[in-house]
């Protein structure tokens, strides 16, 4: 069984902001193999079944990015999913908007949502896919960077990464890791 993650804050008041990446590919999924996500347990909103042949649980925590390892620690311990099976999806300012990065584990940068789940699970050693939002320009506050609104034109761009990092997910449970990573 897979424990798929993806870090954002609740919508619908966050929806379509950058900070939301990791939400906007769990609904990508969640809509592309019918798997609904609208139960509520352990602080989060979750909905499981299968895609290519393996248990999935989709997970949207719902205690705001910078706590979201409180709810993905509750799932793994109740499911006693092990962390190569936690694959964690989240935004990433450093990567430019549209492209993907995969990373079988590793620290949790400057990402605050990263670095509750790393705390909270007491390893890095777990899978992540980084959503790019970069910008070429120099950003004077980054928290009303991630968690304003982008408009349709910029939602477009990102879309192609949410696309890619859902391609990725499917690659990483039918092929594996160091594959998909290629």
């Amino acid at each position: 069984m897979y424990l798929i993650v993806g870090l954002g804050n609740p919508e619908p008041e966050y929806s379509k902001t950058r900070h939301n990446m990791g939400f906007d590919v769990i609904n990508k999924l969640s809509e592309k193999y019918n798997i609904d996500v609208k139960k509520e347990k352990f602080d989060g909103i979750y909905g499981s079944g299968t895609i290519e042949n393996e248990k999935v649980i989709l997970l949207k925590p719902q205690t705001y990015m910078n706590l979201s390892g409180k709810s993905v620690i509750q799932y793994a311990n109740f499911y006693k999913i092990d962390s190569k099976n936690i694959l964690v999806i989240y935004d990433d300012i450093d990567i430019e908007t549209g492209k993907i990065k995969i990373r079988k584990k590793g620290g949790p940068g400057t990402h605050n949502g990263m670095k509750s789940v790393v705390s909270e699970l007491n390893t890095a050693q777990f899978p992540r896919i980084r959503v790019g939002t970069g910008s070429k320009e120099r950003v004077n506050n980054l928290i009303d960077y991630v968690i304003s609104k982008v408009d349709e034109e910029e939602y477009k761009r990102l879309e192609e990464g949410i696309g890619k990092a859902v391609e990725a997910v499917v690659d990483i449970l039918k092929i594996g890791i160091d594959y998909a990573m290629n």
